[in-house]
């Protein structure tokens, strides 16, 4: 592996302004102001146009409420709070589905409902018909990969188009990608239910979205929670662990690239980001990155994806001498034989007979799960934003 002293200084020309993330440790009883004043360092209003809509892209990796594995709501409502703050009325949250994962229950078991209500967040949902529609989106950047995996043509929603997007993700590991964060928060939201089609190239898949996401986004953002981070063979089978730190950034690269860092990667190793800052869509180097708020230049967690059944079987579907198989099984009905191990795996293994374990021993012992009970129990915690006598989004 090259390391930082041997890797030369990359080409000035494709990151001629130095990108900024900015981090602040946190605790539960500042964390709202924490955010909105985290929001300013990154400097959010330089990214998003204050008169189009802003799409919040939440990150639901798991229906259920696995700490470090979703959005958190002191996440979701601090950044409501702060950009109604600063004049952006118009927000909407915006929904996917996997074979894995279902959308309306978790934003229920994650406390979301009830923060939608009280802001007055219409909540839309990509796989419903009446919210959106997929239609064929001929990019202006050439693709890695997306235009062979997709011959028929990229399928993008209609309702995209023309608006901001903030994501949402939590820091933790990838069974795929290493890490997972910003770039990857857009894989639901852009792909359709076919998107298992990409994850043998998922590095080069990721850096295609961004690309799109630059051309049909007047904006994008990422606010990303680490009060605990998930450690181990993510996003779903995970150690939390308590980091109490926060970020935010207008280069999805680089906001990646910090986090890696922290976890103990190298971000240049994962692919995701290499290629991306190779490519001049963000900074993928950390020498090239302006660290604003807290030091957190020590921080290197040793974090490993490690190993699993499920890391076991995807390998084998994606990158193993199997892959071969993967049309004859994948893009046929027996596809949903897979899914349905995956789903039993998680769903009926190891949530009742692990994780649920693990989750309420975070809510007895942890103070971000004494603040998710109080969620639970509350609702919400800040004053309401609504906007008075309109809607808030079409």
């Amino acid at each position: 592996m090259t390391t930082e002293a041997q890797r030369p200084a990359s080409d000035e020309s494709r990151h001629p302004a130095r990108a900024k993330v900015a981090v602040l440790f946190t605790k539960p009883e500042t964390v709202l102001q924490d955010y909105e004043r985290l929001m300013e360092l990154a400097d959010f209003r330089r990214y998003l146009n204050p008169s189009a809509t802003t799409i919040l892209k939440d990150n639901i990796s798991w229906h259920f409420p696995f700490p470090s594995a979703n959005t958190t709501p002191w996440q979701l409502e601090a950044s409501i709070v702060a950009l109604r703050n600063a004049g952006y009325q118009a927000l909407v949250c915006v929904q996917n589905k996997t074979v894995v994962t279902d959308a309306f229950k978790g934003e229920d078991l994650n406390g979301y409902v009830p923060i939608f209500r009280h802001h007055d967040i219409p909540v839309k949902f990509n796989f419903r018909h009446g919210d959106m529609r997929w239609e064929l989106y001929r990019p202006k950047r050439p693709m890695l990969v997306l235009d062979q995996i997709y011959p028929g043509g990229i399928k993008i929603p209609d309702y995209f188009h023309g608006k901001n997007i903030v994501h949402l993700p939590t820091t933790k590991c990838h069974i795929y990608t290493t890490t997972t964060g910003a770039m990857k928060n857009a894989f639901g939201g852009l792909l359709n239910t076919n998107r298992h089609y990409t994850h043998t190239h998922i590095h080069e898949t990721l850096v295609d979205l961004l690309a799109i996401q630059k051309e049909i986004h007047t904006g994008v953002f990422a606010i990303m929670d680490g009060t605990t981070a998930g450690n181990g063979p993510g996003p779903r089978t995970m150690e939390p662990v308590r980091k109490d730190v926060i970020l935010a950034s207008g280069d999805q690269v680089a906001i990646d690239a910090v986090a890696a860092k922290m976890m103990g990667f190298d971000p240049l190793s994962i692919g995701y980001i290499r290629i991306a800052h190779e490519q001049g869509l963000g900074t993928g180097d950390p020498r090239e990155i302006e660290v604003a708020g807290d030091d957190v230049s020590g921080q290197s967690w040793g974090f490993e994806v490690g190993t699993s059944a499920h890391k076991m079987m995807a390998w084998l579907a994606w990158y193993g001498p199997t892959r071969v198989f993967q049309k004859a099984v994948l893009h046929t009905p027996l596809v949903h034989v897979a899914n349905f191990w995956s789903e039993a795996y998680h769903d009926y293994y190891h949530w009742p007979l692990k994780e649920k374990k693990v989750y309420e021993r975070w809510l007895d012992e942890s103070p971000w799960g004494h603040l998710f009970a109080r969620y639970a129990a509350e609702g919400v915690l800040a004053p309401s934003t609504a906007p008075v006598g309109a809607a808030a989004t079409p």
